[in-house]
């Protein structure tokens, strides 16, 4: 008997958070390593001084740091954004959850989702997929309704749209169709401040200028060098036999467009956000100094999410003197000087850069 497709869901979000915590889903090369800071020995300013606040999407954070979507829609979900809620509170930066199609298709999941309402979260972010937007077989795509609940669920200042076409070819029950997925999208961002989102594979700059022409708010790249979800699916379909999905997913493993290469090109004039393989403060520094406005992490902060809240604090205490540190040593007393600092682009992102621009 085939299985019911909510136990489907829950089931597949269940396996994606033990997958990323405990499997090594790594890619051949650190691309944020490319990114070298010019060292400042007279830097003028003192370390106390430091000022990591930004303003996005006319919400002010205390540090240009978001908490990426992970999860939702089943049991151990609930805590998890517990504790990634209450950090991001007491931290004063952003967070997003996972994909709230399993809550609209499922009430009884929302509050693995909505327990992040009992947290004051200077920026929220709702989830819901481009696939989800247009018709697969015989489901009926999302419309805007669908997307005014997910944001009041969460009570979301913005909308994450995912583009996830690179998990949905390697799962066994991925949704693949793409025709009318512009359109959709322009249709939701004409209604809701939308965020086009990026799940692993980066954004091009022709991709950035359709986004930007379809009004969305801003472009999380969500480029390679993070968490890759062909590897996750990879993962999955080794575990349930499936051999030929498997192979896809090794094959797809280092796909995409490297996130530092991402943030350069798809800044078109709109906010970007760094995701993608950021593993410190110092990677969100040099994610400031080629464009980003803010970064996004996941991957290194699911462990300590996972282990509790003191864990996650310690984690972000950490990732945040390291962005200070970093702008102590190159001078720059705030994100404006720091985004003005010098980067020097080097290694493969260099040589992505330099071709993708003749």
């Amino acid at each position: 008997m085939a299985e019911e497709p909510e136990r489907l869901i829950q089931r597949r979000k269940g396996d994606h958070v033990e997958i990323v915590a405990n499997e090594d889903l790594s890619q051949d090369y650190v691309y944020w390593d490319d990114i070298k800071l010019v060292h400042n020995p007279l830097p003028e300013v003192d370390l106390e001084e430091v000022d990591t606040s930004v303003t996005i999407f006319g919400r002010r954070l205390k540090a240009p740091l978001i908490i990426s979507a992970m999860t939702g829609g089943y049991g151990k979900a609930e805590e998890i954004n517990r504790n990634l809620a209450s950090v991001a509170e007491d931290f004063g930066i952003g967070m997003g959850v996972g994909s709230q199609r399993a809550a609209l298709e499922n009430p009884e999941v929302a509050r693995t989702y909505s327990v992040i309402k009992e947290f004051e979260i200077p920026l929220r972010i709702g989830n819901l997929g481009v696939p989800q937007l247009i018709k697969q077989g015989l489901t009926a795509p999302l419309g805007i309704e669908e997307g005014k609940a997910a944001m009041e669920m969460v009570d979301a200042h913005m909308l994450a749209v995912h583009l996830n076409y690179l998990q949905e070819i390697v799962q066994p029950e991925g949704d693949t169709k793409s025709k009318g997925g512009l359109k959709a999208l322009e249709k939701f961002a004409s209604a809701l401040p939308v965020i086009a989102k990026e799940t692993g594979a980066g954004v091009p700059r022709e991709t950035a200028l359709k986004l930007k022409k379809a009004r969305v708010r801003g472009i999380d790249v969500g480029g390679l060098g993070g968490t890759s979800f062909s590897a996750v699916e990879y993962y999955r379909a080794k575990s349930a036999g499936d051999s030929s999905r498997a192979n896809i997913g090794r094959t797809f493993w280092d796909w995409g467009i490297p996130t530092p290469v991402a943030v350069v090109v798809a800044n078109v004039g709109l906010p970007v956000i760094a995701t993608g393989g950021l593993r410190s403060g110092l990677d969100v520094a040099r994610a400031i100094t080629i464009g980003a406005s803010s970064a996004g992490m996941a991957g290194r902060l699911l462990p300590a999410a996972l282990e509790g809240k003191d864990a996650l604090t310690r984690e972000l205490n950490t990732i945040i003197d390291e962005l200070k540190a970093a702008m102590f040593l190159v001078g720059a007393k705030d994100l404006k000087e720091l985004a003005a600092s010098k980067a020097i682009l080097t290694g493969r992102s260099k040589d992505w850069l330099d071709q993708l621009s003749e």
